[in-house]
């Protein structure tokens, strides 16, 4: 039986995070494509605006992830994960009842983002340490591939369901479906009972100077490792030129090439179904070529082709079936990274540092998203959006650089029983 399989079939508290993540994973894909048409659409928002509410959405990710990791070490994951579900499930439903009673604007808007910005922190730095401590070492790889390959799932159908009920109920009321998962992702995480506790780092000390350096801990553990620092800075540019590539590809597509929102969507699960494939061809994908070549193999194939949307004189239709077959190539590769990337660092990063170094990790990572955000409004308002798409994905094609090193590329790590030991290098 399939590792992942037997692990959601046979390990309950896993399988109830398992389950309330899939669902999640649904119902996040609404907000995806509502949140920037909320802003275009039913507020008639500038492509400035649509950057300042993305930009608002992923600020908590630049300001507080290193002090949430810190403050999130040694904490058991449901007395956190728990409030920072119920906190966003609330948030987004003042989104449809704001639009209904006539009181949602675009700063309201950016508010909402960035309260919910802030609970989706704490729900993911939570998280990285929570499934160590809910699996055993053993099953990190197979437990990796099942979250991942159910939200992969989620992002086949998602985008799909989320396009037709923008179209059916707008974007401001679908948004409601997202905040319903949320109670789902809280009742899976309740459900779940951890094999061990969280592991505590020792305490270096009291005074203000120790507590700096507790909290810049998790950075250092990323950069002293040459591998764990490429994929921190792959992750960082990755991130930034992507959120310039899809804050002017929702606008050029829509508004400028008229694709429908329903083909947009569909266009977007093409993603997911690449991103299953590739999440479920990762483990033997690596055993064949080896984890450091299959890394780099995949970062190719996801890094490689979003730069080719804005070359093509498309419009319409016919240019949303072109961008799914970008998206599903993209998908595939990035589907196996995220299996990847999730292991590798579980796997170098000391037990003791997991919250630090996720929320170091989450800092560099997601705090470079309201940079690309701003920037990527900043291009489309100047430069035209078209040109927004194809900066962005040259600079997606960039970020792969610091992966394809021969350091990377002779990467070992036993995908089948992950404990440090395993990773070294040619």
């Amino acid at each position: 039986m399939d590792p992942s399989v037997a692990l959601v079939r046979t390990h309950r508290s896993f399988r109830w995070y398992w389950l309330g993540q899939s669902i999640s994973s649904a119902g996040s894909q609404v907000t995806v494509l509502a949140l920037p048409l909320v802003t275009a659409l039913a507020l008639d928002g500038s492509p400035a605006d649509v950057g300042a509410v993305a930009t608002a959405a992923m600020l908590p990710y630049l300001l507080f992830s290193l002090v949430a990791g810190h403050l999130l070490e040694g904490r058991q994951g449901r007395q956190t994960m728990v409030p920072a579900d119920l906190a966003q499930a609330v948030l987004l439903a003042l989104v449809p009842l704001a639009a209904a009673t006539g009181w949602l604007t675009v700063p309201l808007l950016a508010v909402i983002a960035f309260l919910a910005g802030t609970a989706a922190l704490v729900f993911g730095v939570s998280a990285f340490a929570y499934v160590p401590s809910l699996v055993e070492r053993r099953d990190l790889a197979a437990a990796n591939r099942a979250v991942q390959g159910s939200r992969t799932v989620t992002e086949v159908a998602g985008p799909g369901l989320a396009g037709l009920l923008v179209g059916a109920l707008g974007p401001a009321a679908a948004m409601a479906v997202d905040a319903l998962s949320y109670l789902a992702s809280a009742l899976g995480v309740a459900m779940g009972r951890p094999a061990r506790p969280p592991a505590r780092a020792e305490d270096p000390g009291e005074g203000a100077g120790e507590e700096r350096v507790r909290v810049t801990t998790g950075l250092r553990i990323l950069f002293r490792d040459r591998h764990l620092r490429a994929l921190t800075v792959h992750a960082a540019a990755y991130n930034l030129a992507e959120e310039v590539f899809l804050i002017n590809l929702v606008l050029w597509a829509v508004q400028d090439q008229d694709v429908p929102a329903s083909a947009y969507g569909l266009a977007l699960a093409m993603a997911g179904v690449g991103g299953l494939v590739g999440t479920l061809s990762a483990l033997r994908l690596a055993d064949r070529l080896g984890f450091g070549r299959a890394f780099a193999a995949s970062l190719v194939l996801s890094c490689g082709v979003p730069v080719l949307v804005a070359g093509w004189p498309l419009h319409g239709v016919a240019l949303a079936v072109a961008l799914g077959l970008v998206m599903l190539v993209s998908g595939a590769g990035l589907g196996n990274a995220n299996v990847y990337s999730l292991t590798l660092r579980q796997t170098l990063i000391p037990p003791t540092q997991l919250s630090r170094s996720a929320g170091a990790y989450t800092q560099v990572m997601y705090g470079s998203i309201p940079l690309g955000s701003a920037l990527g409004g900043l291009v489309g308002e100047t430069l035209g959006t078209r040109v927004g798409v194809l900066l962005g994905g040259v600079g997606i094609a960039l970020s792969a650089a610091p992966m394809l090193t021969r350091s990377v590329r002779s990467l070992r790590l036993d995908l089948s029983a992950t404990a440090p030991a395993e990773a070294a290098a040619d």
